[in-house]
């Protein structure tokens, strides 16, 4: 169902439409149905009638009745909200032709004067808090995704990508998960760079590191859990040395994620680590040298996106979680704080890639970088590593959720008591 029509609804049939009309601070929903034929029934099952909809609190009308309706609601109103039926927020702009969108378009064309205002931010901003039955909602999925990546490291060693994706999501289903909130992510190699990496085909080989970014949907609620492990179920030198520099950099933002501290913090504390980790191994100048980006940045009022350091990160450190796996969170606005209510991710990265060094613009700031680089990028080739993890705020303070292993020895011993591969 569409996040925002669950949340307000917690009616997850389709083909439904959901208006609310206020008058005097009271509300009054209905919900407009699509009959099944009887013999569609057969195949795909029977849907809830008027009847059994108006026991549980909104009134029910046949589909065919919504124009007519919406059309006596806009010549009676000044505004109307409306929500557009995309699926995810990611998505806002492509989906710029839905069946809702059509819909509205005519209501529009029919009450010129009707001013049509978006409902979005009034729902994300209910959806950023969440309660403390969400929450348990999102600690169950948490639970059950890290059971996944547990199951993924006792897996016989993998020689290729999917059979760690059909371990992983064979487990989601196992303990009531009921889907993968996202596209499996189980990219090995020089995969591991491709951040929405999604094939999930390519070869496995002993050396190489496999990112999985991987989590179920529980009840409607999404996880969001990454770890990158050993095909060999031991990390090399270099894999170790980039692995653990993730780690500190997610352990600095967990300290700098508590309630009432600022998002921008824990991001620049997370930023600092890598930048002098990077700098300590050689794959930048210095934690403050700057280059010229392959992409359109403002330097001066984000001095962070044209740092060589940012180079190998590439991406933000969190966002929220609930009904979407990007959701709505209450740092995302006013004062920027966490807050009791809070769902959300830590996930600092770091992907090492000689070929990334060919999308660089040919500057002579870019081309003493490379040349300064180059060296320490082929000693940590195809090191791509992203550690993630998801949190709560309570009064109490915030709290990770996921947990399966993420230190190096906890992983390594882990994985040393997995099973035989038994075939070829």
């Amino acid at each position: 169902q569409l996040p925002a029509f669950h949340y307000l609804t917690n009616f997850d049939e389709p083909d439904v439409a959901f208006v609310m009309t206020v008058r005097g601070g009271r509300g009054t929903t209905t919900v407009f149905l699509t009959p099944i034929d009887p013999r569609r029934a057969f195949y795909y099952g029977r849907r809830p009638d008027s009847a059994s909809v108006e026991r549980s609190g909104m009134k029910a009308r046949s589909f065919g009745a919504l124009a007519g309706f919406v059309d006596s609601v806009a010549a009676a109103s000044a505004t109307f909200y409306h929500l557009t039926d995309f699926e995810d927020e990611d998505f806002a702009r492509e989906d710029s032709l839905t069946r809702g969108r059509v819909f509205m378009a005519g209501v529009v064309a029919r009450h010129p004067t009707l001013q049509v205002k978006d409902a979005h931010a009034i729902v994300d901003q209910l959806r950023a808090r969440k309660s403390p039955a969400e929450l348990a909602l999102l600690k169950r999925a948490a639970e059950i995704s890290s059971e996944g990546h547990r199951a993924a490291m006792l897996a016989a060693q993998p020689a290729h990508e999917y059979e760690l994706q059909a371990v992983v999501e064979y487990t989601f289903r196992r303990l009531g998960g009921a889907r993968p909130a996202y596209g499996s992510i189980v990219g090995a190699g020089a995969n591991t760079s491709q951040l929405h990496y999604m094939k999930d085909r390519a070869p496995a080989r002993p050396g190489d590191l496999v990112v999985i970014d991987a989590a179920t949907e529980y009840e409607g609620y999404a996880a969001d859990v990454t770890r990158t492990i050993p095909v060999s179920g031991k990390y090399t030198e270099e894999q170790r040395a980039i692995y653990q520099l993730v780690r500190d950099a997610q352990a600095a933002a967990e300290r700098n994620s508590q309630p009432g501290m600022s998002a921008q913090a824990a991001q620049d504390s997370s930023f600092v680590v890598r930048a002098r980790g990077l700098a300590t191994l050689g794959l930048i100048e210095s934690a403050d040298a700057t280059f010229d980006p392959p992409w359109r940045v403002d330097c001066t009022r984000q001095p962070n996106g044209c740092k060589q350091a940012y180079f190998w990160m590439i991406h933000g450190i969190s966002h929220g979680l609930g009904l979407a796996v990007h959701d709505p969170a209450q740092f995302y606005s006013g004062d920027r704080t966490f807050k009791p209510g809070d769902a959300f991710t830590i996930e600092p990265g770091i992907y090492i890639d000689s070929r990334m060094l060919d999308a660089l613009p040919d500057t002579p700031r870019n081309r003493a970088f490379i040349a300064k680089v180059r060296p320490a990028v082929a000693r940590y080739e195809h090191a791509g590593v992203r550690i993630e993890d998801d949190y709560v705020v309570t009064d109490r303070g915030t709290e990770r959720i996921s947990t399966a292993p993420r230190e190096i020895d906890e992983i390594e011993a882990l994985m040393a008591k997995r099973a035989q591969r038994a075939l070829p």
